[in-house]
């Protein structure tokens, strides 16, 4: 039985398109939102006390008072870990540090008239907070992709947070990424606690991390209280286009990569070959049943598609319109498709290039934009961890050249104070 259902492309209507580029429903709860809210508001007004309370309700578990990790429990960490393990985390370090080092903003000054200089500067943002989920697996990917680009673009406060138990490896690659203490509280409880600061917890400037369906919720609402997110985080996905020449081995691994996050990921075949696209299904068939996750796999691949192109223009076309979060390409000349592609979170060229060496240590950020959300929001970067601001200079020169236009604009808006502050200077130099 095929898992994923094909689409001829171009037997389909605009409304049967339309429905096989949608992803599906994200889990929703109607009263999600007011708990959430309520959580939100005990944090607020309780601090600690609600933290603990909370805690014990939601993860059986006493908040005590080693809630915050230090330096004594990553070294701690460090001595249980392999030395292969720690020699992985150090090498995607390299790299992602690398990368983002490079992404260091330059400033700009322009005189755009005479004596009228404008410039644009890049600062740090002060305070940041870093969520790190926990469950059946340590995401020490996670720490890596949100911690390095903080610490190199400088941020004075860095706090993280993540549900306890707190794996050895999560302490060490916070520690290598300098990460001075880890709050083990985690929910919508933690972004709460990130938000609003308590007796214990710092009140930051912006969130990022991605988080179940409460987290998810609790930093949208705090970003319309005046604090700052990454962006919003929806389910996995990723599309691969394929031609006829791609190894199906290849393409059926990276489906199942994404498929395996959850049962709400959705994957997306796109290929101008039938013959590949029968091959593939018979390969992601043979590679599921090896997989731990395959009931994870399976759920989610009942609501994935494969769709046939006329050819790779289409194709591309198709991945436009669908905005996924990760696009992998395996054709013959990957590379000269790359201008057609205008909107995903991350693109993956060739055949030896797999979603997993973004998610993990090629250097580029995992945290990207879901749910169609490409065409508008870009990838995480160094730049998220910044904020730009404008200078500007004039001489009396630049004054006189320029005031003329200033108040007639004002005067045009009924802005007399604005007009004002203008020809007052004006008059003063003719003075």
């Amino acid at each position: 039985m095929t898992l994923m259902t094909t689409l001829d492309w171009n037997a389909l209507s605009d409304s049967e398109r339309q429905a096989a580029l949608t992803r599906s429903d994200i889990v929703t709860d109607e009263a999600l939102g007011s708990k959430v809210a309520e959580i939100l508001a005990q944090v607020k007004q309780g601090g600690d006390q609600a933290l603990a309370e909370l805690t014990q309700a939601f993860d059986r578990r006493e908040l005590g008072s080693d809630w915050a990790l230090g330096p004594a429990e990553m070294a701690s960490a460090a001595e249980r870990l392999s030395p292969e393990l720690k020699a992985a985390i150090d090498q995607a370090i390299d790299n992602i540090r690398r990368f983002h080092q490079a992404q260091q903003p330059q400033s700009l000054r322009q005189e755009v008239a005479p004596g009228v200089v404008c410039e644009l500067r890049s600062e740090a943002i002060e305070k940041v907070g870093l969520y790190v989920p926990g469950g059946s697996a340590p995401l020490i990917s996670t720490v890596l992709m949100l911690a390095l680009p903080a610490q190199i673009a400088g941020c004075q406060t860095r706090v993280m947070v993540t549900p306890p138990p707190v794996n050895d490896a999560i302490l060490y690659a916070a520690d290598q990424c300098g990460i001075d203490t880890i709050f083990t509280i985690g929910g919508a409880q933690a972004v709460a606690a990130l938000a609003y600061g308590t007796e214990t917890v710092p009140k930051v400037d912006k969130i990022y991390g991605p988080g179940n369906r409460f987290v998810t919720e609790a930093k949208t609402q705090v970003s319309q209280q005046g604090t700052a997110i990454d962006m919003p985080a929806g389910p996995s996905e990723v599309l691969v286009i394929a031609d006829g020449q791609a190894n199906p081995a290849f393409v059926a691994a990276d489906l199942l990569s994404q498929a395996e996050h959850g049962e709400d990921s959705q994957v997306i075949l796109v290929t101008d070959s039938a013959e590949l696209a029968q091959r593939v299904a018979e390969q992601v068939e043979a590679q599921l049943a090896e997989l731990p996750r395959a009931e994870i796999a399976r759920v989610a691949l009942s609501q994935s598609r494969t769709l046939l192109a006329q050819d790779l223009a289409e194709a591309c076309a198709i991945s436009n319109a669908y905005a996924p979060e990760h696009l992998i390409v395996q054709t013959a000349d990957p590379r000269a498709l790359l201008p057609q592609l205008r909107a995903a979170g991350s693109i993956f060229l060739g055949p030896w290039t797999p979603e997993s060496v973004g998610d993990y240590a090629s250097g580029t950020n995992h945290v990207l934009p879901t749910y169609g959300a490409a065409r508008t929001v870009s990838s995480l970067s160094l730049a998220d961890f910044q904020r730009r601001y404008t200078v500007q200079e004039l001489s009396r020169e630049g004054l006189d050249g320029l005031g003329r236009t200033v108040i007639t604009l004002a005067d045009a808006e009924g802005l007399q104070a604005h007009a004002n502050a203008v020809a007052i200077r004006l008059q003063e130099n003719q003075g």
